[in-house]
């Protein structure tokens, strides 16, 4: 597939979420490190130029194992992180999004991958509130950050639309990164918005959660699946990238699901596939 925009960036339509390199529940270093790094270098062989990262994934684990296997970077490569949290000492997810604290959380992802500046950093907000001042100050420190060139562009993670309609009016945004999958289009409305703008949309957790109405078994993927000669995941990854601005970046600490998942690139869902799939999560 053709490489689509992200910010002033061109990349793949597959990329790779990092976060599932860490140990469980994203603490902690992985069972098997080598496995990791093994992954990394894979992902970036099989033409992954966008790598979804954070530093309070492990934390500090997963940025460090980037460095360790890619350092020196590909030129092409977009590394993106995230802020606006933190980890507990025993592994909880706390909030971390004051302005000063997103500085340093950008300075903290520059000095563990070992870059001048990132691709794109997300605002990830943490707090239930709408557009007020105190995401104007969020806001202000981000730009801060890009206009001293640590960052390149910015971006926005579980937001609302009118958290994204608001911060349009006082920056250009590179992505959105938001819950979106086939039994949960919650965020259609945000999706349609970046659409019209060119924004990329990122869905996190693209292929769902396991389950009672879990995505890859859901009869109408699977029956898809069967008569397309591929698997469940590349159903949900393919219909996802039926949206021409969405970039995906599914995690595995697999090399087998790894190839999998951007062998969907690949997979042409036909009219009979789209209408089948269609009412899965509709109007969710």
């Amino acid at each position: 597939m053709k490489k689509r925009r992200l910010g002033p960036f061109m990349v793949a339509p597959i990329g790779l979420g990092a976060m599932r390199l860490a140990g469980p529940n994203v603490f902690g270093p992985p069972d098997n490190r080598a496995d990791a790094i093994a992954l990394l270098r894979a992902a970036v062989d099989g033409g992954v130029d966008h790598i979804d990262t954070a530093q309070y994934y492990g934390p500090d684990i997963v940025n460090e194992l980037i460095r360790e296997a890619l350092h020196p970077y590909p030129p092409e490569l977009a590394l993106v992180s995230k802020v606006g949290a933190r980890r507990a000492s025993r592994g909880g997810v706390l909030v971390a999004d004051e302005p000063a604290q997103l500085r340093r959380g950008i300075e903290d992802n520059l000095r563990t991958l070992r870059v001048d500046q990132l691709a794109v950093v997300n605002l990830r907000l943490m707090r239930d509130d709408g557009p007020d001042a105190f995401f104007d100050d969020q806001l202000a420190a981000m730009l801060s950050a890009r206009d001293d060139g640590l960052i390149a562009a910015i971006g926005l993670s579980n937001a609302t639309l009118a958290h994204v309609l608001h911060a349009l009016e006082s920056t250009e945004l590179a992505c959105v990164q938001n819950a979106f999958h086939l039994a949960n289009r919650s965020s259609q409305s945000v999706l349609d918005e970046c659409s019209r703008r060119n924004i990329a949309f990122v869905p996190f957790f693209p292929l769902g959660f396991s389950g009672a109405g879990a995505v890859l078994s859901s009869p109408e993927v699977v029956a898809t699946a069967t008569r397309l000669r591929c698997t469940p995941a590349q159903v949900a990854l393919a219909w996802a990238l039926t949206f021409p601005n969405v970039l995906l970046i599914p995690g595995t600490s697999s090399i087998r699901h790894l190839r999998e998942n951007l062998d969907a690139s690949g997979v042409q869902l036909d009219s009979e596939a789209l209408r089948q799939l269609s009412p899965i999560g509709d109007g969710s």
